[in-house]
């Protein structure tokens, strides 16, 4: 089984920062790729980013592209969400996923739980 865990969600003012973090336990885990998506009230799940487990390339949707930066500590097997100049349109819960194939992010096989993420104006 493979466990995949956020933490690091809670309130933050427009403007701010903050650092979300998921970490991979349970059977030895080697990913392809991480990605992070996020799901606001009454809206369907969107992808916020996704990094590629091995050289580290990341990729963002146009959302976020310049405020939030993924990154990965491949030891720890834990991948970061980094987001910078918050806004209250990014409240949401947000998902890490993870997959050892390749394939896109939305059929990315193991999730985690989510954690609240809300900006307040």
């Amino acid at each position: 089984q493979v466990q995949l865990v956020e933490s690091g969600g809670g309130l933050v003012q427009a403007g701010g920062s903050q650092r979300l973090s998921c970490a991979v336990s349970g059977r030895t885990f080697r990913p392809y790729a991480m990605g992070w998506f996020r799901q606001a009230p009454g809206k369907e799940r969107e992808f916020v980013g996704g990094i590629i487990w091995s050289g580290g390339t990341t990729y963002y949707a146009n959302s976020v592209k310049g405020r939030f930066t993924i990154s990965r500590d491949k030891a720890k097997i834990t991948v970061y969400l980094q987001m910078n100049s918050l806004e209250p349109e990014d409240t949401a819960v947000y998902y890490c996923a993870a997959d050892e194939r390749v394939v896109r992010p939305r059929e990315y096989a193991y999730w985690g739980q989510g954690t609240q993420v809300t900006v307040s104006s």
